[in-house]
């Protein structure tokens, strides 16, 4: 029985494999950002403000800082921060998220969350320092009434800088509840969840973007092996396992950066980043059923770690641009409008 099992899931990958081949694409990219190769460039977000700024942020690892950029055509505007523990500090900053008007910072040597006021683009508030160990992706859920619910991703390692065993990956991801008025901002840590035995083990982690509508919290299995790793486990937003895997078969490299595209209240796409240094991927999957639905490129674009998505229509850009990482040095950008013409998928009703 286990060898039958074990062929069925080895035909069951070459099938999903040769399903990836069937529908990719190569599109042009509309634009990059200032090449900065010495500061190690890690994720994207995007804030569209009140008064029609649309700006890009960018984390930058070496220079400890989040650089700031045009967001429809990557021009430079400033930089904030600078290495160190203060408020509007940074220690080697990694996952970036945009809610509101406020932007969250993960902030991995500094053991910590950031919490950045947009409006003045200072530092209002910190939060995880007694509970992270080495953290490096968020996702954040609107609550209402000014809260939100923060999930931290945290790739603690053992002494030796090796994967912890099986019984200590039940804080893969941790919960905050944060509250936000103005330029204050306070939180509160509710709990920390991962599986410690079964598919849903977490070895490696970085990304993880939630979909409150299905009840879903979707986590990059980073791990570079093909029978653990390389594919998407689902988990609900209080932390069970669903039983849910996909894209193993499909993912060549490292899993990456997540995106949701929004079709509907309920119907989108789910983009994921398959990180390589000579092809570099995004593979889409159905919101729904998690199906493969087709992979695109860019021409120039590589070694892709984080990765955003505005749906915000421009006169240029009537269905919004996704934002990717390119190999360390900057921010690549692409008409969504293309990427899914291309591709033969819906665009928002």
């Amino acid at each position: 029985m286990i060898k039958k099992l074990v062929l069925v899931s080895a035909c069951f990958c070459l099938l999903a494999a040769s399903k990836a081949e069937e529908n990719k694409v190569v599109v042009k990219e509309v634009f990059f950002t200032t090449d900065q190769s010495r500061e190690n460039i890690d994720s994207p977000a995007v804030w569209h403000a009140a008064d029609g700024r649309n700006l890009l942020f960018a984390t930058s690892k070496a220079g400890h800082s989040v650089n700031v950029f045009d967001a429809e055509n990557g021009a430079m505007v400033q930089r904030l921060g600078g290495l160190g523990s203060e408020l509007g500090q940074f220690s080697r900053p990694n996952g970036v998220w945009v809610v509101d008007d406020y932007m969250l910072v993960v902030e991995r040597d500094n053991r910590r969350v950031q919490v950045v006021y947009l409006p003045t683009m200072v530092g209002i508030a910190t939060f995880g320092e007694e509970q992270l160990g080495k953290p490096y992706g968020l996702y954040v859920q609107p609550l209402g009434g000014g809260e939100y619910a923060v999930y931290v991703a945290d790739n603690y390692e053992t002494a030796d800088e090796e994967i912890p065993a099986d019984r200590d990956l039940n804080h893969r991801i941790n919960r905050y509840l944060l509250e936000m008025a103005g330029s204050t901002a306070d939180a509160e840590w509710e709990t920390a969840f991962g599986a410690t035995s079964g598919d849903g083990r977490l070895y490696v982690v970085e990304s993880v973007f939630g979909d409150p509508v299905h009840n879903r919290l979707l986590v990059a299995e980073e791990l570079e092996d093909d029978r653990k790793g390389r594919q998407v486990k689902v988990y609900d937003l209080d932390g069970q396992f669903t039983g849910k895997t996909f894209g193993k078969g499909i993912f060549k490299n490292q899993v990456e950066g997540i995106a949701l595209y929004e079709v509907s209240a309920k119907a989108g796409y789910w983009i994921v980043t398959d990180q390589g240094k000579i092809e570099n991927w995004f593979h889409v999957f159905d919101r729904e059923s998690l199906e493969y639905r087709g992979s695109f490129s860019g021409e120039r674009t590589l070694n892709t770690d984080g990765i955003w998505l505005s749906q915000k229509a421009t006169p240029r850009y009537p269905h919004g641009l996704f934002y990717a990482c390119d190999n360390d040095r900057a921010i690549s950008a692409f008409d969504l409008g293309e990427v899914l013409k291309r591709l033969g998928l819906k665009t928002r009703e």
